[in-house]
């Protein structure tokens, strides 16, 4: 089976993209925007529609392979690729990467994934990772429709990994409708929630810490109140840096509060994501390092979770050897080509650190259910449901995929019990 043409069609993803600077410098909200300057290069509002390009491969045996070209809600922000805009990349796409994967035989999904991620423009430049993760998404469907299995077994197959016949755990995030959505979560009893988007310290942190502390406390409270004691989800919420600028970077501080918040989440088991922002890599890596030794001093479990400045492959590699969190996330576009997702969780998981096979809600439907097969392939601790911000769309999306693929992977073994 060879690849015969390259296609792509530009289209929307399930959120937006958002300018995290100027939203953290006090951007205000007006209905589903924003009203400011924008701050983070490329942008023209601080919220701009969210763009997707599908990669559309033609196949020989005529059959059409797919993936989705995407990039995360705050391109630009903490080192991460610009903003990716579908249209500008079409010709990329069609005319140059096209010319050179014409003819191109469909062979091991790893062998070809790596050779894309050495590909660089006319002009010498890398690939975005937006049109890495799209290409070697459509790749990997090529090869699962070539060998006739499900894009779970290629994966597991190639590395090694193994099928286990059981779910991965949910993550639903509710967006800026932090009550609301926290209760479909909950009715639908996801296994984490609520993320909670809480990026900015006035209106969604309290400049003590209040509001969070309260919402934590009616989040545990909401769970019970729904779904019964025998309900016990994880709290994950992902805080964007804003601790660091409540308290002023104070690590200890910043270790009391927390503190605070187990309280309040008990008995749920409570994660925070990005406590802090330090600016750069290393010293991200020094400040979450130092912080989760304070965690330890002071006996603290809350869990904290490396988000900005872990991007790469490269960067997830650096986190877990220092020992900087508890768990990364593995920001799927952000790390480019879906070989290198599935890298990272298996060498986190190899190193005892937790492992979030995460993502945006600036995703689509396509890109979600490919990241469902990796999921099902490595087995991180939690899977994000994407896209979008509301729930009920991105929990379907990726429950049913997992849901159909698990059902399909019991027969093939002969277990045709539901």
């Amino acid at each position: 089976m060879r690849i015969e043409k390259v296609l792509a069609s530009p289209g929307l993803t399930g959120f937006f993209f958002d300018d995290q600077l100027a939203i953290k410098m006090g951007a205000r909200e007006d209905g589903a925007a924003y009203r400011g300057e924008p701050r983070t290069p490329g942008f023209t509002s601080v919220r701009q529609r969210g763009e997707s390009l599908s990669i559309m491969l033609l196949l020989s045996g005529g059959e059409v392979a797919y993936g989705d070209c995407a990039a995360v809600q705050y391109s630009g922000a903490g080192g991460r690729d610009p903003l990716f805009l579908a249209e500008s990349y079409i010709p990329l796409v069609e005319e140059y990467l096209g010319e050179r994967l014409a003819g191109r035989e469909i062979t091991g999904f790893r062998e070809m994934a790596e050779e894309i991620g050495s590909f660089t423009t006319r002009d010498g430049r890398r690939l975005h990772t937006a049109v890495l993760y799209g290409l070697t998404q459509a790749l990997l469907h090529a090869v699962a429709l070539k060998e006739r299995r499900l894009m779970c077994e290629v994966l597991s197959d190639e590395y090694g990994t193994g099928l286990t016949l059981e779910p991965v755990p949910v993550f639903a995030q509710t967006g800026d409708e932090r009550f609301t959505n926290a209760d479909k979560a909950i009715i639908k009893r996801a296994d984490v929630l609520p993320h909670g988007l809480i990026n900015n310290v006035d209106s969604k942190l309290g400049r003590n810490g209040e509001k969070l502390c309260d919402y934590v406390g009616w989040l545990s409270r909401r769970a019970r109140e729904l779904a019964g004691e025998d309900y016990r989800p994880v709290l994950h919420i992902d805080v964007y840096g804003t601790l660091g600028l409540a308290f002023d970077n104070d690590l200890e501080r910043i270790a009391d509060y927390l503190a605070r918040l187990e309280r309040a989440a008990a008995p749920l088991k409570l994660r925070i994501e990005g406590p802090i922002d330090m600016g750069s890599k290393a010293g991200q890596i020094e400040g979450l390092q130092r912080l989760k030794v304070l965690l330890v001093v002071k006996g603290v479990s809350v869990e904290i979770v490396a988000d900005e400045w872990c991007n790469t492959l490269e960067d997830v590699r650096d986190f877990v050897n220092a020992g900087a969190a508890h768990m990364v996330q593995v920001k799927t576009p952000d790390l480019g080509g879906i070989n290198n997702t599935v890298e990272a969780v298996i060498y986190a998981k190899e190193r005892g650190c937790g492992a979030y096979l995460g993502g945006t809600c600036n995703e689509t439907d396509r890109s979600a259910r490919v990241c469902v097969h990796i999921a099902l392939a490595t087995r991180p601790d939690q899977m994000l449901a994407k896209p979008g911000m509301g729930v009920d769309e991105g929990m379907m999306v990726v429950v049913n995929e997992m849901q159909r693929a698990l059902r399909i992977l019991r027969y093939k073994r002969g277990g045709d019990v539901i």
